[in-house]
């Protein structure tokens, strides 16, 4: 465990990334939270859209309920913060305004308009399944940015997604790509393997 570390580089952070199950009981800060997800929000997606957003739990009690929605795994409870990742198309189309306000009132207005349009052509399952698969961009540099700060992680889709919603109060619409359990690392991690880069890249020369 290492808490005072600089940062290390995003190359360095993604070779030493292992998901971590177990974690030491030294808190991760509010300031260490708020970079973490700082640095993570910069994470691309279409139109500047940005449909996710992170419920942070550190309450025990809270925690040991979502352990139990997600099948019992123990990194949930002995995490030292819990992430909830989710998004919401809906939250979004209805704020498309404050997304566009670099461009001024007048085209963010047009912008907005022009997305919406866009989203009117598909389905409410479309619409989530898209704000759904933005999200997972966010999670991905979460994880990335995590590792460079020294912070566990282990992303989890094993859980009862209703069961979720349920006890954080969530509207049914709410997509869930993933709980991240977060922490300063109690173990190594297990190592494993990953496909050469020869399988990795397919060369169009």
């Amino acid at each position: 465990m290492n808490t005072t570390q600089a940062p290390i580089s995003a190359v360095d952070a993604a070779h030493a990334r292992r998901s971590i199950r177990n974690y030491s009981p030294q808190p991760v800060s509010e300031e260490t939270i708020s970079a973490l997800l700082t640095a993570a929000g910069k994470a691309p997606s279409a139109w500047n859209i940005q449909p996710w957003k992170v419920h942070v739990i550190r309450n025990q009690e809270l925690k040991n309920k979502l352990q139990q929605a997600a099948y019992s795994q123990s990194q949930v409870g002995s995490s030292q913060v819990l992430l909830v990742i989710t998004s919401d198309m809906q939250s979004s189309l209805a704020n498309l305004g404050s997304r566009f306000a670099y461009l001024g009132q007048e085209k963010a207005a047009s912008q907005a308009d022009s997305v919406r349009s866009v989203f009117a052509k598909m389905n409410t399952d479309a619409q989530e399944n898209w704000a759904r698969s933005q999200a997972n961009i966010f999670l991905g540099y979460l994880l990335l940015v995590a590792s460079s700060l020294g912070l566990g992680t282990s992303p989890m889709l094993g859980f009862d997604a209703e069961r979720v919603k349920e006890i954080l109060g969530l509207a049914q619409n709410v997509q869930i790509p993933a709980l991240v359990a977060v922490g300063w690392p109690a173990e190594e991690g297990f190592v494993s393997s990953r496909i050469e880069f020869s399988e990795l890249a397919q060369h169009w020369n």
